[in-house]
C-alpha cells in the first residue's frame, strides 16, 4: 500500500507531540516563568497554574478576569476554539476548501439572525462587556501566534492554515452546540406511522415516552411525505460537529508544492469505524447516547455536616476534552470550575458562595415544519389563505483556492431556516428551534447564575435560562440545597411536538412558559436530590400535563442512583465525599438485574445456551472490565435479544422502523409477556438468543469462556478530531488511551459504545465532588487534560487517572493553590 506522507511542515508539528501514557499518577514538573502584553487588560493579571493544568486567573478588575480567561483558554486550546468557531460561523470552506460549501451554508442557517440589542440584554447587564473582554483576550493571544509562529499550535502546522481573529457577537449567534432536540426524532416517528399500525408499534419500541402518550398523525400531514434520509442530512449539517474525511481534508505541503490529500485506506477499521460513527448519529436523536448525573446532599446527611456537590456531565468523548476548567479571580467575584474553552464564565463549580451543576432536562425545544410551496413559484409557501414568500439571505462563502467567493442562499420561513426543499414536489421542510431565540446561545447563561450569591439570586437567574433545557442542582455555605430546572420551553396549544406539522399556520407555538411553571426543590425533607435526565417532573405537579418534553434519557441511571441514595439513608450512616466518587464511577447496570430475574429459572440442554446460563445466572449485574459475564450481557442484549424483540413486538416487516430500539422498551416487553407472547414463548426467546451472542464472542475472544473480558472488546479512548485521517504514526500523538473500560451507557459511570467495535464513544470525561464550605477538599478529574496541545504534559495525565475512577484536588485558596503551582504566567496591559 502507499503510504501517505506529510508535509514538512506537518512533521516538524507533530515531532514535539508526546507518545501516549499508561496508566499512572500525574507527575508534572515545574516549568519557566513567563509574561505576555496583553491589549485589553486594565491592570496587571497573575495566572499560576497548577501540577494539573488548572489555570487560576488572580485579576485587577472584574473584567480583566474575563480577558484572562480569553488569553489563557486561546494558550491552552487555540485549535479546538478556532474549529467550533470557523464551524459554527460556516467558515470551513476558508480554510479546507470547496467540500466544506454546503456545511458552511447549512451552519449559517441556524446562526442567530435577530436584534443584538435584545440579544445582549437577554443574558444580564454585562453580558456583552463579558464578551468582548473575553474575546479580547482571545485575539490577544491570536496576536501573540502571528507575531512568535513557534506558538502555533501543530494542526494549524498539520492542516496549513492560520487561527482567526474573533468578535464578542460570535460567542452569542453561534448555537449548534447545545444538545438540541427533537426534530430528528419526529422524523423518525413519521417514518414509522407511514408504515400504519405496524409501525405505531415499532415506533413504541423505538423510543419510550414519558408521561406515557400515544401519537397522534396531525390533520394535514401525510407522514409518507417526509423524506428522512434527506432531512436527518440536513438537520446534522447544520447543527454536528466537524467531521474530518478522506474527502474533505487535505494537508498543506511546502510553499509551492502540491497539496496532496490525506486518505483512509479503503476498508480499513478506521475508515469503517468513520461510516459507522455517521450512521449511528443519523439514526433517531443524535443525543440519545448523552446524559449526566449530578446530586446535592443536606448537612444533615453528610459526615462533615456540611452539603456535598456532585456532577459528572456526559458528552461525546474526544482529544481535547470538551470541559475546560478555569479559577476566575477578582474584585467581586471568585469562582471555579468547568465550562467550554470557547465560552466565558464557568458552568459547573462554585464561587465560594453556592455551588452548582447541571444534568440536560429534556424539553422538546423544536419542531419539524412542511410547507405546500406554490406551483407557479416555489420560492412561496401556502400560509393560511395566501402564498408567503421565504425570506431570502444570499451567503457568500469564500472558499480556498478559489479567487471568488462563492455565492449560496439560504430560505427561512417565519418558522424558522428551510432545511431542505423539494420544489418538483412542491415541499419544503423548515426546523422550527426555540434556542434560535434571543437569550438562547448554550451555556452563556451561566454568566448569570455562576455570580449569585444565594438561592433567590440563582433562582432568578434560572429563570432567564434559556438552552439548552438543563437541571442544576445547587447548595450554600448557610447548609441550603436545591434543585431548580430551567429552559425556555415552547407552548404548543393543539399538538404534542412528536410529530411534524404542516406549516400553514394550523400549529403554531402560543409564547413560551413561564419558569415559575417548572417544578422546582429548595431545602426537601428528604435531605437530597438526585437527576440523572431522567424524566423528574413529580405526575401530580401541573407542568407533567403542560407538554414540556415526552422523550427523556433512559432512567437506569437514575433509579440505580436512587436505590444507592435510599439504602444510604435507610442505613443511617452520613454521606462522605468518597461515596459520591463511588457512587459516579458505579458499573451496576440495573436492566441486567431486570433480565437475569427473568433467566434465573432457565435451563437448556444446548451445550452453548447451558455455557451461557451458568456465566450469566448468579452474577450481578456489575459491568466490570474484567467480567466474562459481562461481555456476554451487553453482547446478548444490544445486538441478538434486542432484534429478537423488535421483530417479535413490531413484526418482522416493520422491525427496522423500530431500530436501534428502546432498552427500556425491550425489558418491560419481556417482564410482561401477555400482550404478544406467551411466558413460554418470551422464556424460549431469551434461550435462543443466547448461542448468537456466544458465537460472536467466541469469534472475537476465542472458545475459552473463562478468558473473556468485557474490557477486552469495550475499549476507552480519546480521538482526536484528525485521527481518523492521518497515519498511524500521527494517530498515536494525536489520540488519548486505548484502555479496557467498566461500564455501560446504562450505569451511572456512563460509558456508551460504538457497535461495531465497542469503543467507547461518550460517557462522563469531567466529574466534580464538592465539599460546600471546605473547598479545598473538593475533588475533580477533567480526561483526557486539561490542554489541548499534545506536546504539554497535561494533554493526557488525567486519563488515566479518570479510567480508574480516581480525582484530582479542585484548589480554591490562594494557599493551596500556590502549594500546586508548577507555572506563574504574569500578564500585563498591552496594545
Amino acid at each position: 500500500m502507499k503510504k501517505i506522507k506529510l508535509s514538512a511542515a506537518a512533521l516538524a508539528a507533530l515531532a514535539l507531540v508526546g507518545c501516549a501514557s499508561s496508566p499512572s499518577g500525574v507527575n508534572t514538573p515545574n516549568r519557566p516563568s513567563s509574561s505576555f502584553a496583553v491589549p485589553g487588560l486594565e491592570k496587571p493579571a497573575e495566572v499560576l497554574v497548577d501540577r494539573w493544568g488548572v489555570p487560576h486567573l488572580y485579576a485587577g478588575t472584574l473584567y480583566d478576569a474575563f480577558v484572562a480567561q480569553g488569553f489563557i483558554a486561546a494558550r491552552d486550546r487555540l485549535w479546538q476554539m478556532d474549529l467550533w468557531r470557523k464551524r459554527g460561523l460556516g467558515e470551513m470552506a476558508k480554510d479546507f476548501g470547496p467540500d466544506w460549501v454546503e456545511s458552511d451554508r447549512a451552519a449559517r442557517a441556524v446562526l442567530y439572525r435577530g436584534d443584538m440589542y435584545r440579544e445582549w440584554l437577554a443574558y444580564g447587564s454585562d453580558a456583552k462587556r463579558v464578551a468582548e473582554a473575553f474575546t479580547a483576550g482571545v485575539n490577544a493571544y491570536v496576536a501573540q501566534v502571528q507575531a512568535q509562529p513557534a506558538l502555533l499550535p501543530a494542526e494549524f502546522a498539520l492542516l496549513g492554515y492560520q487561527p482567526a481573529t474573533w468578535s464578542a457577537e460570535d460567542v452569542v449567534r453561534i448555537r449548534h452546540h447545545g444538545l438540541t432536540l427533537n426534530f430528528t426524532s419526529e422524523i423518525e416517528r413519521a417514518r414509522a406511522f407511514c408504515a400504519g399500525p405496524a409501525g405505531a408499534k415499532a415506533d413504541w419500541l423505538r423510543r419510550e415516552l414519558d408521561p406515557p402518550v400515544t401519537p397522534q398523525v396531525p390533520p394535514g400531514l401525510d407522514p409518507c411525505d417526509i423524506p428522512a434520509a434527506e432531512l436527518r442530512a440536513a438537520y446534522l449539517r447544520a447543527t454536528e460537529g466537524p467531521v474530518f474525511t478522506k474527502a474533505n481534508t487535505r494537508l498543506g505541503m511546502n510553499a509551492g508544492a502540491a497539496v496532496v490529500p490525506v486518505a483512509l485506506l479503503p476498508g480499513s477499521a478506521e475508515a469503517e469505524r468513520q461510516r459507522e460513527d455517521a450512521q449511528q448519529a443519523s439514526q433517531g436523536d443524535p443525543t440519545g447516547a448523552y446524559g449526566s448525573n449530578n446530586w446535592v446532599i443536606a448537612p444533615k446527611l453528610t459526615a462533615t455536616g456540611r452539603p456535598i456537590l456532585a456532577n459528572d456531565p456526559h458528552r461525546a468523548h474526544g482529544a481535547p476534552s470538551l470541559r475546560y476548567m478555569t479559577h476566575l479571580s477578582a474584585p467581586g467575584m471568585d469562582a471555579i470550575g468547568a465550562g467550554e474553552p470557547f465560552l466565558p464564565g464557568l458552568s459547573i463549580g462554585h464561587n465560594g458562595a453556592i455551588a452548582f451543576g447541571l444534568t440536560r432536562f429534556y424539553m422538546d425545544q423544536e419542531d419539524l415544519y412542511v410547507y405546500r410551496l406554490n406551483p407557479a413559484n416555489p420560492e412561496e409557501y401556502r400560509y393560511q389563505d395566501r402564498w408567503e414568500p421565504m425570506t431570502r439571505v444570499t451567503e457568500r462563502i469564500a472558499v480556498k483556492g478559489e479567487s471568488t467567493p462563492r455565492e449560496v442562499v439560504n430560505r427561512f420561513t417565519r418558522h424558522g431556516p428551510v432545511l431542505l426543499a423539494e420544489p418538483g414536489k412542491q415541499r419544503a421542510y423548515a426546523l422550527r428551534a426555540a434556542w434560535l431565540e434571543p437569550g438562547m446561545a448554550p451555556y452563556f447563561g451561566s454568566m448569570d447564575y455562576m455570580r449569585a450569591r444565594n438561592w433567590d439570586q440563582f433562582r432568578a437567574a434560572m429563570n432567564r435560562w434559556g438552552a439548552p433545557g438543563e437541571n442544576q442542582v445547587y447548595a450554600d455555605t448557610s447548609g441550603n440545597v436545591g434543585w431548580i430546572p430551567g429552559g425556555l420551553t415552547p407552548i404548543r396549544p393543539n399538538w404534542d411536538g412528536l410529530m411534524p406539522v404542516p406549516g400553514d399556520g394550523r400549529y403554531e407555538w402560543s409564547g413560551f412558559r413561564n419558569g415559575d411553571e417548572l417544578p422546582s426543590e429548595f431545602n426537601p425533607a428528604r435531605g437530597y436530590v438526585v437527576t440523572a435526565n431522567e424524566n423528574n417532573i413529580p405526575p401530580d405537579h401541573p407542568a407533567a400535563k403542560k407538554g414540556v418534553g415526552y422523550e427523556w434519557s433512559d432512567a437506569a441511571r437514575a433509579r440505580r442512583l436512587k436505590e444507592l441514595f435510599a439504602a444510604k439513608v435507610a442505613a443511617g450512616t452520613r454521606f462522605t465525599l468518597e461515596d459520591s466518587e463511588r457512587m459516579q464511577n458505579d458499573i451496576v447496570a440495573t436492566p441486567a438485574q431486570r433480565l437475569l430475574r427473568l433467566l434465573a429459572g432457565l435451563r437448556s440442554d444446548d451445550p452453548q445456551t447451558a455455557s451461557a446460563l451458568r456465566l450469566l445466572q448468579g452474577w450481578n449485574g456489575a459491568m466490570d472490565r474484567n467480567s466474562a459475564a459481562a461481555a456476554l450481557y451487553e453482547v446478548w442484549s444490544s445486538k441478538p435479544l434486542r432484534a429478537a424483540v423488535l421483530k417479535a413486538g413490531a413484526g418482522d416487516a416493520a422491525a427496522a422502523l423500530a431500530t436501534p430500539g428502546d432498552n427500556t422498551r425491550m425489558v418491560l416487553l419481556l417482564e410482561n409477556p401477555a400482550d404478544w407472547v406467551s411466558n413460554a414463548q418470551r422464556d424460549a426467546l431469551l434461550l435462543t438468543t443466547l448461542p448468537l451472542a456466544m458465537q460472536e464472542l467466541t469469534a472475537r475472544l476465542g472458545p475459552d469462556t473463562a478468558a473473556w473480558k468485557w474490557g477486552t472488546l469495550h475499549r476507552a479512548e480519546f480521538r482526536h478530531p484528525l485521527g481518523s485521517v492521518v497515519d498511524a504514526a500521527a494517530r498515536k500523538k494525536l489520540d488519548v488511551g486505548d484502555w479496557p473500560m467498566s461500564g455501560s451507557a446504562f450505569t451511572p459511570m456512563a460509558a456508551t459504545y460504538r457497535a461495531s467495535d465497542y469503543k467507547l464513544t461518550a460517557g462522563a470525561s469531567f466529574r466534580m465532588v464538592l465539599d460546600v464550605g471546605n473547598w479545598d477538599a473538593s475533588r475533580v478529574i477533567n480526561a483526557p487534560g486539561q490542554s489541548g496541545n499534545p506536546d504539554s504534559p497535561n494533554y493526557r495525565d488525567l486519563a488515566p487517572l479518570w479510567l480508574e475512577g480516581k480525582y484530582v484536588p479542585l484548589v480554591y485558596s490562594r494557599a493551596a493553590v500556590e502549594k500546586e503551582t508548577v507555572e506563574r504566567i504574569q500578564l500585563s496591559p498591552g496594545r
